[in-house]
């Protein structure tokens, strides 16, 4: 069995207390404040290009800052990630749609969200055809990246420990969303 098979089987759900989440999430700070150490870039800062391929808005790496926040850019076209518990998004509670922040595309149905108490907005499923997937190997794990289908820009991860009836944690990056309420 590999060990992307024994995360997927459940087989290191837990590590004596520390569950899964929390190893990870450990694992990553420890891991990135190796690299603040030496120079090199954290967990909080990302170090690589929105996801590659054909997107219907493209801009230029100027147009882009022109355009967010630098932590919106950080985030979107980086690949960055937000403080956990910082995002006004996390505590959502109106009914509407979240949208991306670089190109208004709407992702997420209030509907879909709920509180998996990792300190990011979490949701069950995207809209229909407002997300595309790839595969992130950073900091010595294998995790699913999900970014915006029009714009390309990084939203957060897919983990396969949400609730029903999909089973799925969209955690996404509270500064990548615009709330539009209903």
């Amino acid at each position: 069995m590999s060990y992307t098979d024994s995360f997927a089987s459940g087989a290191f759900k837990e590590f004596g207390s520390v569950n899964r989440r929390e190893f990870l999430f450990g694992s990553t700070a420890i891991v990135g404040g190796g690299a603040l150490a030496f120079g090199g870039s954290s967990f909080i800062g990302g170090a690589t290009a929105a996801a590659p391929g054909g997107f219907e808005i493209v801009k230029s790496e100027a147009e882009w800052r022109k355009h967010l926040t630098p932590q919106q850019y950080r985030i979107l076209r980086e690949e960055g990630t937000e403080y956990a518990h910082s995002s006004p998004l996390l505590h959502e509670k109106r009914e509407g749609t979240f949208a991306c922040a670089g190109c208004e595309q709407a992702l997420y149905s209030s509907k879909d969200k709920y509180d998996s108490g990792t300190g990011w907005p979490s949701f069950t499923q995207a809209l229909p055809d407002a997300v595309g997937t790839k595969t992130d190997t950073k900091f010595f794990m294998v995790r699913t990246e999900v970014h915006c289908s029009r714009c390309g820009g990084h939203l957060g991860h897919i983990f396969d420990d949400g609730p029903e009836p999909t089973g799925m944690r969209h955690c996404i990056n509270g500064l990548a969303l615009k709330f539009v309420a209903s």
